[in-house]
Parts: C-alpha cells; sequence; structure tokens
C-alpha cells in the first residue's frame, strides 16, 4: 500500500509540472504577440487612462474673491509710483489709520493748493483717500491677519473717541525718496493720538513688527508727487500756507472725528470702533 500510495503521489506531480509548463509556454507566447493566440486583456486596475482637466467656470471663480490679486511692478500703471518693498504672494501690506472724510469745502482749497502749486512749476496728485497713518506700513503673512486684528481689536479696547484738527502745511518724502507728499499738520489732539500709537505699537511689538516714529509729525498727506522734491515744494510753502490761511471766512482747519480706527491689510479693511 505505501508503495502504491508513492507512485500514485509521483504521477502527479509530473502531471502539474507538465500543466505548468504548458501555461508557461502560452503566457510567453501570448507575451510575445503570438498571432495564433488571443491577446490577453489587462484588468482594469493597469488601464491607463487619461482624462483631460476642464477649467472651472467664471461663476465659480467669482466666488472667492478674497483670494489676491495678481501685482506688477510695472511703475507706469501705478502713476509712477513705486512700491516700498517687492510684492510677493502670501505677503500682505498692513497699516494702521484714521480716516477722514472730506467735505466740498475741504476740496475747493485742495483744488486751489494744486493750482498755486503748478504756478510755482510744482505738478502734484490728489490722494486718491485721505486718512492719518498711525503704523508704519508693514508686512503681514496671510495666516497673520486673523491674530493680528484680535491683537489690535484688544488693544485698541480702551481707547475713547476724540476730536483733532490740522491746519498747518508740511513736506514730507518717505525713507526711499521715490515719493514727496504735501501734507496738513495735526495742531490739536496730538495727546490723543499717541494713546492710540502706543495701543497699536503693542500689537507690532509681539508681531515683532516694526512701530511707528518715536516723534511723529501726525498729518494728512494731500497730494504727492513722484521722486524727492523737497527742496521745490519747500520754496512755495509759504504761498501755499496763505491759501490755507485766507480761505474764504478765515484760516481753513481739517477736523478729523476720531469714531474708529481701521487697518487696511492686502485687499481686506478691517473697522475698530472707539469707546464712546
Amino acid at each position: 500500500m505505501l508503495v502504491g500510495y508513492s507512485s500514485s503521489s509521483s504521477e502527479d506531480s509530473e502531471a502539474a509540472s507538465d500543466v505548468e509548463k504548458s501555461c508557461s509556454r502560452k503566457c510567453q507566447e501570448e507575451d510575445d504577440g503570438n498571432d495564433d493566440c488571443p491577446v490577453r486583456k489587462k484588468p482594469k486596475t493597469e488601464e491607463q487612462v487619461t482624462k483631460a482637466r476642464l477649467p472651472l467656470p467664471d461663476c465659480l471663480l467669482a466666488m472667492f474673491p478674497d483670494d489676491e490679486v495678481p501685482q506688477t511692478e510695472d511703475s507706469s500703471l501705478h502713476s509712477g509710483r513705486i512700491r516700498s518693498f517687492k510684492h510677493e504672494r502670501g505677503n500682505w501690506a498692513t497699516y494702521v489709520y484714521l480716516p477722514y472724510h472730506p467735505e466740498e469745502e475741504f476740496r475747493e482749497l485742495l483744488d486751489e493748493l494744486l493750482s498755486a502749486a503748478r504756478a510755482h512749476g510744482v505738478v502734484l496728485t490728489p490722494q486718491d483717500e485721505f486718512h492719518l497713518s498711525l503704523s508704519q506700513t508693514v508686512v503681514l503673512r496671510h495666516h497673520w491677519i486673523q491674530p493680528f486684528t484680535q491683537s489690535l481689536r484688544s488693544d485698541l479696547a480702551h481707547c475713547k473717541r476724540f476730536v483733532c484738527s490740522a491746519g498747518k502745511l508740511r513736506v514730507y518724502c518717505n525713507a526711499e525718496r521715490t515719493r514727496t507728499f504735501l501734507g496738513m499738520e495735526v495742531c490739536t489732539g496730538h495727546a490723543q493720538l499717541l494713546d492710540l500709537v502706543q495701543a497699536v505699537d503693542r500689537t507690532m511689538t509681539e508681531f515683532h513688527l516694526d512701530t511707528f516714529y518715536k516723534d511723529p509729525s501726525f498729518h494728512v498727506s494731500l497730494a504727492w508727487c513722484v521722486g524727492d522734491l523737497t527742496v521745490q515744494i519747500e520754496e512755495c510753502i509759504q504761498v501755499l500756507q496763505c491759501v490755507v490761511d485766507d480761505h474764504e471766512e478765515g484760516p481753513f482747519l481739517l477736523r478729523l472725528d476720531g469714531m474708529e480706527l481701521r487697518c487696511r491689510t492686502g485687499n481686506k479693511t478691517f473697522h475698530f470702533p472707539l469707546k464712546p
């Protein structure tokens, strides 16, 4: 019985070996592209499927207005203005300020000032909007915006509303000497503005950013020109000041109602109402 069993196992092994060899030859023939054998179909998981990526519709792209707008370094597209620092994706130019909402009387005065400056060979461009800066322009990374504004709101929580005014013309030039400004310097409310700067500086320090100037000249910029034209504007500053002092019924005073501060970072503006 033992011999018979062994013989049967040997035959089975030999048969299995023959079947394996036959299958191996068949597979080899299929792989070699033998015309007599059907080509083996690859499983779906091995198929290479190429799909064309369709562009997103404009209506979907418009749903995300907070995305960064591509910036250009071409100064000809910005009235000749040059950036103080190079734009980089993810970096947001940020500053804190007190807004000024001009009245008709102010706009009439500004037209007179621009005309008087032009008569003395200085061509100035009026500001698009008017404000009093309470910080330097700093750079924020996008993911810092929320914690930065939260910290700023907390630091400004104790600050109260106030009124300040400006009436004296002064000439300012940026650190890079690429732009010159005609501004109107604050004459009342200086102490309250310093309190606001101290609050803003606490947030700047927390985020390791530049604080405001040590001895600031608080002012509202009225107009600007490209380059350093400090000397040329200084030569006619007295004439321009007379336009302010002799305006209609008396000297013009620019009045700022300190109801709220604002922080602009990139294309976002945050509002911080002051206590009544």
